[in-house]
């Protein structure tokens, strides 16, 4: 606390802070395979649900861009890693595709697959970048969801059998593993508000995907622990927005705790305590939501819980309570229980339509230390994107003061964490280079690394060569 009272009094004298970080602080970013790799047809790969979605209606994705090249990852993965160790980096966040190691999602294995996912990871490794493998990053094979994906228990257990392969294939590399990345949105998206394929828009449903995701999760992580992969740590990268109610109005409160249930808890809980809030169930009972259980899954999620935790963070959730009844005619929607605030003043990024609120991340790490054991956890994701990046090029340097700002006022809040006694042990920006991203394709860029669409060539913005000295002096004065 003294080195935190000592900043303090710096700032009001206003000389320069140096914000040091732990030794051996991750220092990094994060992208996943389908965002990045491209090559969606080449070398066996099946197909994913985003390679189908785009193929059948390609309209739905800005400008017409869809996976298909991506940022030719696949083939310029030397390249990229050269650049990562040129900015800093000793650790770096990607995925396996489901459906490049196993096509049809069950059953034979792409050799193809495995060479190049052995070479990505050896690639890293030999320039001193830890990789962080992620199993699943929204992209199931598509032959799985023929049969309904995360909704039918038999691709619960090809999740199981296909994170075993990845485990055996590569767990004498890989240590650090995460079951998923944001697993609250292929049900949401795609269970409940119709933005992601199967464009389904159905609460109950929803939440079976989320429950079933969770069952995959506890299974997944029982065979890694059988499996015992030397020093191997397992866990699973959340996207966690405090919830702040408008006022401290009990109807406010009530209000905010729903919505906290909802996007937070929901994963939360079962993965880091082993069991679902008593709140969540209790509501999803009185509407008729319960999913389908099984009698053992109760103990299978209680005795599997994640070794560490990825926080992506972007943004707050402002709620009051419901202004309005909801139209008993509608479908039951989250919304049914709270409004979205919109807090007076607040800063905007107004080419994503998101808040910017850094102490948000502060209240997060927080609470993880205070009501979920202090749980070994890092910033997965944080990160700004920018429309028509251009228009800030002097130079050939993309001039992202913006990004650095952004990223300095999270860190500065990180850092106030870690001096409370918060167990983070690093910062992954979103993004190494500016990737595709779902039906937003390339509308909004949020990399170190700017990339032309017509070449893929790629180029270190202003924010690269910050990070670079970031990572070098582990921390920065300001």
């Amino acid at each position: 606390m003294e080195s935190q009272k000592t900043l303090a009094r710096d700032e009001k004298t206003n000389k320069k802070v140096k914000y040091e970080f732990p030794k051996d602080f991750w220092w990094g970013s994060a992208s996943s395979a389908p965002q990045m790799e491209g090559a969606s047809r080449e070398d066996g790969k099946g197909m994913s649900i985003w390679d189908y979605w785009y193929e059948k209606e390609p309209e739905r994705f800005f400008n017409g861009i869809g996976p298909d090249i991506a940022t030719d990852f696949y083939h310029r993965y030397k390249e990229d890693v050269r650049m990562m160790k040129e900015i800093g980096h000793n650790s770096f966040r990607t995925s396996i595709s489901w459906s490049r190691l196993i096509p049809n999602g069950v059953g034979k294995i792409n050799s193809k697959a495995v060479d190049f996912y052995n070479d990505m990871i050896d690639e890293l490794i030999a320039n001193g970048i830890e990789p962080f493998i992620n199993l699943f990053h929204f992209d199931m094979p598509l032959e799985l969801q023929k049969i309904g994906g995360w909704e039918n228990r038999e691709v619960v257990d090809a999740y199981v059998e296909y994170a075993k392969t990845c485990f055996e294939l590569f767990g004498d590399k890989v240590k650090i593993w995460f079951t998923y990345n944001e697993p609250i949105v292929p049900a949401e998206a795609g269970y409940l508000y119709g933005v992601h394929y199967p464009n389904i828009v159905d609460f109950k449903r929803a939440i079976q995907v989320a429950y079933n995701t969770i069952v995959a999760q506890a299974k997944a992580i029982k065979v890694f622990k059988e499996l015992q992969i030397k020093n191997g740590k397992i866990g699973v990268i959340l996207n966690l927005s405090p919830v702040y109610p408008r006022s401290n109005h009990p109807a406010d409160v009530k209000a905010a705790k729903i919505a906290d249930l909802f996007f937070n808890r929901s994963f939360l809980d079962p993965s880091v305590k082993g069991k679902f809030p008593r709140e969540l169930v209790d509501l999803l009972r009185e509407y008729n939501l319960l999913p389908y259980t099984e009698e053992e899954d109760k103990e299978l999620i209680r005795d599997n819980k994640v070794d560490i935790l990825g926080v992506n963070y972007y943004q707050p959730k402002r709620v009051k309570a419901k202004e309005h009844l909801p139209n008993p005619y509608s479908p039951i929607m989250p919304e049914w229980f709270f409004d979205y605030y919109e807090m007076p003043g607040r800063r905007m990024n107004i080419y994503r339509g998101w808040e910017i609120y850094e102490k948000g991340i502060y209240d997060l790490l927080k609470r993880l230390k205070d009501e979920y054991g202090n749980i070994t956890c890092f910033v997965s994701e944080n990160g700004m994107g920018v429309q028509d990046e251009e228009r800030f090029l002097q130079n050939g340097i993309i001039q992202d003061d913006y990004r650095i700002e952004f990223i300095k006022g999270h860190l500065k809040w990180i850092h106030k964490a870690i001096m409370e006694g918060c167990n983070v042990k690093g910062y992954h920006l979103w993004t190494f280079i500016d990737n595709w991203s779902w039906t937003n394709a390339y509308k909004n860029r949020y990399g170190f690394i700017s990339l032309d669409l017509k070449t893929r060539n790629r180029t270190m913005k202003k924010s690269a060569y910050w990070m670079k000295e970031v990572s070098k002096n582990n921390g920065f004065n300001d």
